[in-house]
């Protein structure tokens, strides 16, 4: 008997993406992941600014690879009042619209909240920018980037007689994008439950979702009017917290973030009389202590290499482990047995390794079943098939450049 394919959790539920870049994006690849249909819409000429965002391997984006994967892929001028009308046919069959314009850009083409949600009542749609639509800086433009600095994030990075420190990685965005999409679904639930099964507007900023990351900051200051200092790999809030380097000069990251790791920690480096030391016998004394206490563990770590240092230290209970950087983390045994990456065949690269869907699901779990779309992939089968349009007006809208 043949076996039925796996039910994907999020089946059925239709996003079109006419965002570029990375965050709103995003928000659209991780429902994706769990089976959402997402439409990627790009401009038929320019595609989106994301296919040349990261390295290039043989002029082709590698990253679009993994950000847009399993959605399908099709071109679209919404500022062209023929583009706006095909559009909107498409809004009458949705779920989710995502948009990262500036305010103002989807009114202006006459496809505003209001227009939408007038052809589709039940219409969600996530409007994704830099500060939020509304607000004193609500038409500026906004990339991740400012929106580290503009949170406080990046003031609390990096040495301590150095410059604040932004990420070396899009942290924003991507923080954005999962916010975006717990948004999406939290408004998906109340929509299913409303008598009227109505949809609404999500606004979200890029700013506001690291700002959640950082509360701990936040709220110490509010209270106390305290304003954390940068401490490199170090944390005002507990100790030993830090970076420490092996005998053969590879790294570990190690923390005491509990009263009784902490004391596992000072028993497994032989130091046991360190639990009763007034220097280190709380927290709140060990974070005061901090430079005298990362001597004593750098001392032990730098002795030792890093086999010994792990095994030791987590055969002990204490919480360590080594930092890799990227060219480590696909041998690792643990990441291999839980699938933490998946292979795609690709048809410009033969194949591509990307990280795998991150919560798994005991009975629907999500899947990576293809790589980000080529531009227009899709043309023919939602235009055609499912709009029955004819290939004489197709070829008519790619001549006029609508599609």
């Amino acid at each position: 008997m043949k076996q039925s394919k796996p039910k994907l959790p999020l089946e059925g539920l239709k996003i079109l993406d006419t965002a570029t870049m990375l965050a709103a994006p995003w928000s659209a690849t991780f429902l994706a992941d769990y089976g959402a249909d997402v439409i990627k819409i790009e401009h038929p000429e320019t595609g989106c600014t994301a296919r040349k965002y990261g390295k290039q391997k043989n002029g082709i984006g590698i990253l679009w690879k993994t950000l847009n994967r399993n959605k399908k892929g099709i071109t679209l001028n919404l500022g062209q009042p023929e583009g706006q009308h095909i559009f909107k046919r498409l809004v009458a069959e949705a779920d989710i619209v995502i948009e990262n314009y500036r305010p103002g850009t989807f009114e202006k083409w006459g496809l505003g909240y209001d227009v939408l949600a007038n052809i589709n009542p039940s219409l969600i749609m996530l409007r994704t920018t830099g500060y939020g639509q509304s607000g004193p800086y609500s038409d500026r433009g906004g990339f991740g980037t400012v929106a580290e600095g503009m949170s406080s994030f990046a003031s609390i990075n990096g040495p301590a007689d150095g410059p604040p420190t932004l990420p070396g990685m899009a942290l924003a965005d991507g923080v954005n994008g999962a916010f975006g999409a717990l948004a999406i679904m939290t408004a998906i639930y109340e929509r299913d439950r409303h008598p009227q099964r109505l949809g609404q507007c999500i606004d979200i900023s890029l700013y506001e979702p690291l700002m959640r990351l950082i509360e701990p900051h936040i709220t110490a200051y509010d209270q106390l009017g305290v304003i954390p200092p940068r401490v490199g790999n170090g944390s005002v809030s507990i100790a030993p917290r830090n970076a420490y380097q092996t005998k053969e000069g590879r790294w570990v990251a190690l923390s005491g973030a509990a009263q009784p790791i902490v004391e596992k920690l000072f028993k497994a480096i032989g130091r046991e009389e360190l639990i009763t030391d007034e220097r280190f016998v709380n927290n709140a004394a060990r974070v005061k202590n901090c430079k005298e206490l990362d001597a004593i563990i750098s001392g032990w770590i730098g002795k030792r290499e890093l086999s010994e240092v792990v095994t030791t230290l987590t055969g002990s209970g204490a919480v360590v482990g080594p930092m890799y950087d990227v060219s480590q983390v696909f041998d690792d045994p643990h990441y291999l047995y839980r699938e933490s990456f998946v292979t795609l065949p690709d048809a410009d690269f033969d194949q591509i390794r990307v990280p795998n869907v991150v919560a798994k699901f005991s009975r629907t779990p999500g899947q990576v079943r293809s790589p980000g779309p080529a531009k227009g992939q899709h043309n023919q089968e939602i235009y055609g098939e499912k709009l029955g349009l004819s290939e004489a007006e197709l070829t008519e809208l790619k001549d006029k450049k609508i599609i």
